[in-house]
């Protein structure tokens, strides 16, 4: 079987660390068909997020240190090569999604981010929710 490539955004990354309901993250990072790639970047934007003080009290330095640990462990870490541009973007902070999804040649990025999900694809990276991922891979499989 082919392993899906994803790219997941940091809001979900967030939303694992506060325990909503996308807990089902784990599962992701450490599901045999899907290979999950993070970035330095990705890895210093979900530190900074996490510091702030309004996610501070939804979790602890326990819970940052774990889901960094799952990070590390369970997602392939790439530095970005290709340097990307898209006009289309509307918030420049994301160009770094984008520019990975590119270097790794990835299949989804899987976001809540409104300024990503408009975009729907970039190059031949789709761009779709957790929801919409989720229904992607519980489907069947077609035999010949």
């Amino acid at each position: 079987m082919e392993k899906y490539k994803i790219i997941i955004d940091t809001n979900l990354w967030i939303s694992l660390l506060i325990g909503k309901r996308l807990s089902e993250l784990r599962f992701l990072c450490n599901n045999e068909s899907i290979s999950v790639y993070i970035c330095d970047e990705l890895k210093a934007e979900f530190l900074r997020i996490a510091s702030r003080e309004k996610i501070r009290k939804y979790t602890t330095e326990e819970r940052i240190t774990h889901t960094l640990e799952l990070m590390e462990a369970s997602c392939v870490l790439n530095s970005i090569t290709n340097k990307t541009i898209s006009p289309y973007l509307r918030d420049a902070k994301d160009l770094y999604l984008l520019a990975l999804a590119d270097t790794v040649k990835a299949d989804y990025i899987l976001t809540g981010d409104k300024d990503l999900l408009i975009l729907h694809s970039h190059h031949k990276t789709k761009i779709v929710t957790y929801k919409e991922f989720e229904t992607i891979i519980n489907q069947p499989t077609k035999t010949a």
